[in-house]
């Protein structure tokens, strides 16, 4: 029995999206690529994910052209990594909406995870601009402050 309807050819634009990134897996693979993970077993170690469930929801995401597969050489072994499409890059304003609204409603006791653009170094409240300086936020232009370290930038995928 399925989880949930498909919504892939639903009228609303947000059930087609959520057909694609509604699942939580789906989104915390976003959040590792936007921060430059590309391989299985870092995607792996990184989420704590079991095996048929990272490849499952890779699967989708390369289907749902998200990810791309591009190939690496392990030793002897030829592997696939996986990287962000033009599609999984313009997901950033959703992640960074994300931190935000999870900061303001569902905050931590300890450490607070910003978004940093890089090009002013302030913090913004804005999932898409900055609100310091007003500029578009991109991947090569935005960094999270997480809150196991107050004090690091993490780059996204430049």
């Amino acid at each position: 029995m399925p989880l949930r309807s498909d919504w892939s050819e639903a009228t609303c634009p947000i059930a087609r999206s959520l057909d694609v990134v509604g699942d939580p897996w789906v989104l915390l693979v976003l959040r590792e690529a936007f921060q430059g993970v590309t391989r299985y077993d870092e995607f792996r170690a990184r989420l704590g994910v079991a095996d048929s469930v990272l490849a499952k929801r890779l699967a989708g995401m390369v289907d749902a052209g998200l990810l791309e597969r591009t190939p690496y050489r392990d030793g002897q072994r030829t592997r696939d990594g996986y990287v962000l499409t033009d599609a999984g890059a313009d997901l950033l304003p959703l992640l960074n909406a994300l931190v935000l609204w999870g900061e303001r409603h569902r905050p931590r006791g300890s450490g607070v995870m910003h978004v940093v653009h890089d090009r002013c170094g302030r913090e913004t409240a804005s999932a898409d601009t900055c609100t310091s300086c007003g500029e578009p936020l991109s991947p090569a232009t935005v960094s999270w402050r997480k809150p196991r370290d107050p004090s690091r930038l993490v780059p996204l995928v430049r």
